[in-house]
């Protein structure tokens, strides 16, 4: 129901995601609050609740779920802890923002899409923050106009200073070229059918054992075609491209637009680090948009649908980077309830 006092919101996970969010909920977004914090960590999530007035920490999410200050949730704990997050978190009825991936696969993202068609009505909401990006809604907006025709091709860069040590070469489609499948799905408005991941030789600055980068190639349903770089240490910075190739024209989003300085003989200008701050004004915009939708009462944005599409995608990236082929994605038909 439309409320009109702030709403109070559960945040899951506090490593630097979940961490992030809480500063945003807290000193940028307006109409909300945090009123819980979860973390498996029980001394660290003391330790940010204690910073707050009125924030109280746990270590399980459906204790913070059951509080009574507690009017929508915030998951932003590691992917393999969401479908039971979400689960608990449809059985109180609560609104949710949860970020990619829904969950990890998709058999599980279907349990989640099956849960929350049982109950209804939607209740979650996607991270997918490309969609709310000034950039990526221009180009968006462009594509739908088809003003320059139809998309023939979409051709994007994926490129990251260095990944963690626990970052997998399966995690290089399920944790970042995620995205790139989402928006793809996003811009041309139609599902991928099929994918193929080409490994060159790997960087010297790869980790024992990884290919990197890789190339990522979609196909889908009217055939236009969608490659992807991805680089998972290039070394220098963190930098997000994206061109469309249409009948008429092409169009490309992601230059940097900062100060170029030119002095003592060179020119140039500063490449973000990390994708906090490079879609920090996204974060915001789509934190906001959650909240202020919560407080109407309605549920906006990507869907489990678009959760469950995007886990069913990267099952067949993950398939071909092992495999060496072309993989088909399986997809079950959508339900009317997320038309």
């Amino acid at each position: 129901m439309p409320s009109q006092r702030a709403l109070g919101v559960a945040v899951v996970g506090t490593g630097k995601m979940g961490t992030d969010h809480v500063r945003r909920l807290q000193h940028v977004v307006s109409g909300a609050r945090v009123t819980a914090v979860v973390d498996i960590e029980a001394e660290r999530a003391k330790t940010l609740a204690d910073a707050m007035d009125g924030c109280t920490a746990y270590t399980e999410p459906a204790a913070a779920m059951a509080a009574q200050d507690v009017d929508a949730v915030l998951i932003a704990s590691p992917g393999p802890a969401h479908e039971a997050a979400l689960l608990e978190a449809i059985g109180y009825d609560l609104p949710v923002l949860c970020e990619k991936p829904l969950t990890p696969d998709a058999a599980s993202a279907l349990r989640v899409l099956e849960a929350e068609q049982k109950l209804g009505h939607r209740r979650i909401q996607v991270g997918f923050m490309r969609r709310y990006d000034a950039e990526y809604i221009n180009l968006k907006r462009l594509l739908d106009k088809a003003e320059l025709g139809r998309a023939l091709m979409l051709h994007h860069r994926h490129r990251n200073l260095a990944m963690p040590p626990s970052f997998t070469e399966e995690m290089l489609i399920n944790d970042s070229v995620v995205h790139e499948m989402d928006v793809t799905r996003w811009l041309l408005d139609q599902e991928i059918t099929a994918v193929t991941v080409y490994k060159p030789a790997p960087s010297a600055h790869a980790p024992a054992g990884m290919n990197d980068p890789q190339f990522v190639l979609l196909e889908t349903e009217s055939r236009a075609l969608v490659d992807v770089e991805i680089f998972g240490h290039c070394g220098y910075g963190y930098q997000v491209h994206a061109e469309a190739v249409c009948e008429r024209g092409t169009v490309r989003i992601g230059d940097e637009h900062g100060p170029r300085v030119s002095a003592d003989g060179r020119w140039g200008g500063r490449i973000t680090p990390d994708y906090v701050e490079r879609f920090e004004d996204a974060y915001d915009r789509q934190v906001q948009a959650w909240v202020d939708a919560t407080r109407r009462g309605e549920v906006i944005g990507p869907s489990v649908w678009d959760g469950y599409a995007a886990a069913a995608v990267c099952e067949a990236g993950v398939m071909s980077q092992r495999e060496g082929r072309r993989v088909e994605v399986e997809l079950i038909e959508q339900p009317a309830f997320y038309q």
